[in-house]
């Protein structure tokens, strides 16, 4: 018994609906980047990306404070631990979306300006790395399942046909995903240029 467990631990699997699992991951991961993105209107999901120095590790700032939208144009951000509050506002300013806290004990106060057209072919700069970067992971995802494919054939548990079969499945899970983020970038691009 043991040993037959052993057996199955070792070998590997073609498991495409985990390969499609990982790659909307890093899609899904994206749209929320995406939304970070500020297009004239404060959102408390802006400041979702921003890791903060604190307790000897990068923590998000979510685990360090509570955002919330008291006016249109206005974010504020409750740091729980005083102590947190001076690494909170560093991360705040060196993040790229460009915004000054302004401190009030525990409290930071981020007036949201209008975007000018400079901020805003930042922004899409932004964007656009947020995209490369997913693509970059859609792509590492791909290859895991290829290295998979290939394991398994050399290992005589799948024969040539089913390598081709299983590859382009991966190639359309692929290029399924990458269409989505960039149908998702477009759409910012739009909001953010023409707002």
């Amino acid at each position: 018994m043991f040993r037959k467990v052993l057996i199955e631990m070792a070998q590997t699997t073609f498991d495409l609906d985990d390969i499609k699992r990982r790659m909307a991951g890093a899609v899904q991961s994206f749209k929320s980047d995406l939304a970070s993105l500020r297009s004239g209107r404060a959102s408390s999901n802006m400041l979702d990306p921003i890791q903060v120095e604190a307790y000897g590790a990068r923590t998000p700032l979510s685990q360090l404070a509570t955002v919330s939208v008291p006016e249109p144009r206005l974010l504020s951000v409750q740091v729980w631990d005083r102590s947190m509050v001076q690494a909170v506002d560093k991360a705040i300013r060196e993040s790229d979306l460009g915004l000054n806290p302004q401190t009030e004990g525990q409290v930071l106060r981020i007036r949201i300006p209008e975007l000018n057209e400079q901020r805003r072919k930042e922004m899409v700069k932004v964007a656009h790395k947020y995209a490369e970067d997913s693509k970059v992971s859609v792509r590492h995802v791909r290859r895991d399942g290829i290295d998979v494919i290939k394991k398994l054939e050399k290992d005589g548990h799948i024969t040539k046909d089913d390598v081709t079969r299983h590859t382009d499945q991966v190639q359309k899970a692929t290029d399924q995903h990458i269409a989505e983020i960039d149908q998702a970038l477009a759409a910012k691009e739009k909001e953010i240029l023409h707002v």
